[in-house]
């Protein structure tokens, strides 16, 4: 696949590379009107688009690759294996259908599929239904394979005598009621983001030991959903500000925060349906590295002062909770 040269990358476990930026059609605008806001985000410069099924999305995807001028090539498309209409788990003998209906919907095999988090198999199969996902990745039905919403416990679950690793771990959602759009109509979900660092810290020492990418969903949540914004918003401000004088050109708190998100070697997804604001995230996705050293260790080492997840349904449970204030 080749993508944008001006839109940096991460080289994934198999091989194949992942623009740091991707669009997400999940909820809100970006969801109801998820042809003209994904054809606004290609028009824009971004070169991928991350769905799902639960999403209800991917037959709109399909239809915004195909009618795209780019080939195909230099779209990325994300989606994911998701529970049930009802909740509940996917029954391991209908995992290859679902696939294959993903694969309809779309048009085409997209060039990373998930699960979408660790209670879509059914109690005790996380592992069998990983072993489908690999042969289907054998078969050539599937390309790279991982997962979202997983704890130490779930990686556990899947790697032993894994045949491929997952390549990345997607911090996203379990189920619908679990989306919202913030006043920005950016889609927020189970974030990572430098408040969520400490109590990330297992999952993400895992992640490094065994290469897999980390893809952040709730990057802006410091800035967004933190009601002061915490210790984090001065530092913030002091490195915008520079960023404003460096380039001559008004930076926000929120593109220091994505940029401390490429940083991290971490995939940053994000969503809007507004039109002004795609074409902003588009300006961010061809950025060059700005942030200095010392900048992003000021980022790293305060955000791991505090403990604040907007969203706890999911990775709070059974994962204990660091001993931090909250910010506020």
């Amino acid at each position: 696949m080749s993508t944008s040269p001006s839109i940096p990358s991460f080289k994934l476990l198999d091989g194949t590379s992942i623009p740091w930026l991707a669009w997400g059609n999940g909820s809100g605008q970006a969801k109801k009107a998820a042809v003209e806001a994904g054809q606004q985000a290609l028009a824009a410069g971004i070169r991928h688009i991350d769905t799902a099924q639960i999403y209800g999305t991917e037959e709109a995807t399909g239809h915004v690759v195909s009618g795209s001028p780019l080939p195909k090539d230099d779209i990325y498309v994300t989606s994911k294996l998701s529970n049930l209409a009802n909740g509940q788990p996917v029954p391991l003998d209908q995992v290859r259908a679902s696939v294959a209906e993903s694969v309809r919907k779309l048009g085409f095999v997209p060039d990373l599929f998930l699960v979408h988090n660790p209670f879509v198999a059914p109690p005790g199969e996380l592992k069998a239904l990983w072993k489908i996902l690999e042969e289907l990745k054998d078969e050539g039905k599937l390309k790279s394979i991982g997962v979202s919403n997983f704890r130490v416990q779930d990686f556990e679950a899947i790697l032993d005598d894994a045949k491929y690793k997952p390549v990345v771990n997607q911090e996203s959602c379990i189920l619908p009621h679990l989306l919202v759009i913030d006043s920005g109509d950016s889609t927020l979900k189970i974030e990572y983001h430098p408040y969520t660092l400490t109590h990330l810290q297992p999952v993400l020492e895992l992640q490094a030991k065994h290469g897999i990418v980390t893809e952040a969903y709730g990057p802006l949540t410091p800035v967004l959903r933190h009601v002061t914004g915490g210790p984090l918003k001065t530092v913030l401000e002091r490195i915008a500000e520079r960023l404003s004088k460096a380039t001559g050109k008004s930076v926000d708190l929120a593109t220091v925060l994505l940029l401390w998100t490429r940083a991290q070697g971490a995939v940053a997804v994000t969503s809007s349906g507004n039109a002004e604001r795609i074409k902003l995230l588009a300006e961010v996705s061809q950025l060059p590295d700005l942030l200095e050293a010392s900048e992003v260790e000021d980022i790293t080492r305060v955000g791991k002062t505090v403990h604040f997840r907007y969203y706890t349904e999911h990775m709070e449970i059974d994962f204990p909770l660091p001993n931090l204030p909250n910010g506020l």
